[in-house]
């Protein structure tokens, strides 16, 4: 970058500030806190299962279990009341003893009875409620054994008088006793319901709980975001506009360079080599014709005169002086045969539409455009001939160069190449200047083919701004 540059870099675009924090380590956090936090509640909810699948096979199933037990046993109860009223009874013909085999099949009935709801008791009972019916069972069949022994001794009276009062009343209390305890399972099966309904029902809140936590911080993380997208889009548009500006400043101060170099080149150099042959043609009339004084003054002359050409060919390159005399498209139609006699690249050229006067910065732009244009099928494409296209329509400028020779298929042709040079960076940036728009495409043939569209009022309206620039 020139001094130059520096100095209308320093005088139109502040210095950048510092680039903002960047928002990895909160998301990387945000993100360790909701992974935390699921694994927390679906370890909580496993916790929850686990004692819901507990509670329900622990002490409902048990529940439902013994109850079916002591249904069992409360049968039996009343299978032995109303053979004991049998026995009482002096309607039956049979002895007492006869009772003895029904009596002992019920037994075995209810130990086993017994031995099965002790196994599904053992949480929902208390050990006094458990010695209690043991010792009740144990002390009903001494009972009954007494009274068939008293039976087998020939005392049924006695016998009889033992069941009335005895038997039946131990038979009630047992029956009463089951029943208790099929109430008390009822009870307990009811209560864990009611458990069971509440752990839904906590599980349920929680779960509402946890998606509401989870949505808030889904929330609060896309707004988090799309405040950092939004400073991140406001920080680029402004790095575009620094970087627009310093464009616009750095092109305008190229072209017044070259334009100045030009001048120079053209008005004092050129001046000097003119004023140079002119000194050597006059001396060499006062030398004689065969002085060999005379032929070195006439090879000095020439290369003199070659000099010259040189200087004004570099001078033309530079900023061609015709831009400013005649106008874009008298400058155009001088370049182009100039361009094909220096490369052997065969240039048509096609104007089409009524011209219209294009000067100032506006005409150096698209003069650049097709320059650089140019270079790059002289130097790139590989191509022998290129078409150049200048339409004058009623609300634009339009200039079109193809070729159909490499173009960018090796690094990937897009309408914004990947690897774009310094030139076709420039090209872009002069017809974002303009008010243009420049695309890039591919023929069917091949190639590449630049579509440069300048609008009529925006290159006029932008001829008065970029002198100011230009002058400043």
């Amino acid at each position: 970058m020139t001094g130059a540059a520096w100095a209308v870099y320093a005088r139109g675009v502040s210095r950048p500030s510092p680039p903002d924090r960047s928002p990895t380590l909160g998301l990387l956090l945000g993100l360790i806190i909701t992974l935390s936090a699921v694994l927390a509640y679906s370890a909580y909810l496993t916790w929850q299962v686990s004692g819901l699948r507990k509670l329900q096979t622990e002490l409902v199933d048990r529940n439902r279990k013994d109850s079916l037990q002591l249904l069992r046993i409360q049968n039996d109860l009343n299978l032995l009341a109303v053979a004991m009223r049998d026995m009482v009874s002096n309607d039956e013909p049979y002895p007492l003893t006869a009772w003895s085999a029904q009596f002992q099949r019920i037994r075995n009935d209810l130990d086993d009875a017994m031995r099965l709801e002790a196994g599904f008791s053992a949480t929902s009972r208390t050990p006094e409620q458990s010695a209690f019916l043991t010792s009740s069972f144990t002390q009903f069949w001494d009972a009954v054994d007494r009274v068939f022994a008293l039976a087998q001794e020939g005392r049924e009276k006695e016998a009889r008088e033992q069941i009335q009062l005895s038997l039946q009343e131990r038979q009630a209390a047992l029956s009463t006793a089951v029943a208790r305890l099929l109430v008390q399972n009822s009870e307990s099966e009811e209560q864990a319901g009611q458990r069971i309904v509440a752990i839904y029902d906590r599980v349920r809140r929680q779960v509402y709980v946890f998606l509401s936590a989870t949505l808030l911080a889904i929330l609060l993380t896309g707004l988090s975001l799309i405040r950092w997208n939004r400073r991140l889009f406001a920080r680029m548009a402004e790095l575009s506009e620094r970087r627009s500006e310093l464009a616009q400043k750095l092109i305008a101060t190229q072209e017044s360079t070259l334009r100045y170099v030009s001048r120079e080149l053209h008005d004092e150099f050129g001046q000097v080599l003119t004023a140079v042959g002119s000194m050597l043609r006059r001396a060499a009339t006062h030398v004689p014709e065969s002085s060999a004084l005379r032929t070195e003054l006439q090879e000095v002359r020439e290369v003199t005169q070659s000099t010259l050409d040189k200087i004004r060919s570099l001078s033309q390159a530079l900023h061609p002086v015709m831009l400013d005399e005649a106008g874009l498209e008298s400058t155009l139609d001088w370049y182009i045969p100039t361009v094909e006699r220096q490369t052997g690249i065969a240039i048509s050229y096609e104007k089409q539409g009524t011209p219209f006067p294009v000067d100032g910065a506006a005409g150096v732009h698209i003069y650049r455009v097709l320059q650089e244009a140019l270079n790059n099928v002289a130097r790139h494409s590989g191509a022998t001939q290129a078409w150049v296209r200048l339409r004058f329509l009623p609300n634009a400028l339009e200039l079109e160069v193809e070729d159909h020779g490499a173009g960018f298929t090796e690094r990937g042709f897009s309408e914004r190449p990947a690897r774009q040079g310094i030139g076709l960076v420039a090209m872009r940036e002069r017809s974002e200047l303009m008010g243009g728009k420049i695309v890039f495409s591919r023929p069917p043939e091949g190639g590449t083919r630049l579509h440069l569209t300048v609008p009529r009022e925006k290159a006029e309206s932008y001829v008065k701004e970029d002198h100011s620039v230009a002058g400043r």
